[in-house]
């Protein structure tokens, strides 16, 4: 029997190439401690507990996540390239671990310094709603809501933001996240601060690093 490989662009290279990353990306997961009483945080759906049911429409988003975006507002000199890891995990109940590391980058690509951190939890409800609660370094806390767009896109919107009064004032902020055909992670952020009104802020690419 004869073999052919699949066409750029069709559904079997993509599913080809998402086990091709599989075969390294497996293998890695959060780091543990195994004298934990209760079950750790796991990135990786083969290893720790069961996905909560209420979790499956996020089942494509658990595992490790690294890549690049660009960062762009009127009120900075920018774009701006940066790096970035995000996290999504959980520990068998209804609700993901999120964190999201960036550093900036030069325009050849060397590490500048760290930048933005933003850590939370994504909370699936049973009607499908999605309550995502984010707290920023920076000092500002955002609560969203959200849905599923389809299987492999969610889609949500600030319902109150707070802030310390050292953080910059941002008012309300709309967040795109997807899987897209090669199996990578990308998102889209709109962000309304400093007296401008909503408009593109932040966008990334990544592929899974573990998971």
């Amino acid at each position: 029997m004869t073999t052919t490989n699949p066409e750029p662009g069709s559904g079997d290279a993509a599913v080809q190439a998402a086990a091709e990353r599989a075969e390294v990306t497996r293998a890695r997961n959060l780091p543990q401690f195994a004298d934990l009483p209760v079950p750790g945080d796991t990135a990786n759906l083969r290893e720790g507990p069961n996905l909560h049911d209420r979790c499956l429409s996020l089942l494509p988003l658990i595992g490790v996540w690294r890549g690049e975006g660009e960062v762009v507002y009127p009120s900075i000199d920018g774009p701006y390239r940066f790096g970035q890891q995000i996290t999504f995990a959980h520990d068998g109940r209804p609700f993901l671990f999120y964190e999201a590391r960036s550093w900036l980058l030069s325009e050849s690509g060397e590490v500048i310094r760290p930048a933005a951190r933003e850590t939370g939890f994504w909370r699936p409800q049973e009607d499908d709603t999605i309550e995502v609660l984010l707290t920023h370094n920076t000092g500002i806390m955002e609560l969203y809501y959200g849905k599923p767009r389809n299987q492999t896109s969610w889609e949500f919107s600030t319902d109150a933001v707070v802030r310390t009064s050292t953080a910059k004032d941002v008012t309300a902020s709309q967040r795109l996240y997807g899987v897209v055909n090669n199996g990578d992670l990308a998102y889209v952020e709109e962000r309304a601060m400093v007296g401008y009104p909503l408009q593109p802020h932040t966008s990334a690419h990544l592929t899974r690093y573990a998971g």
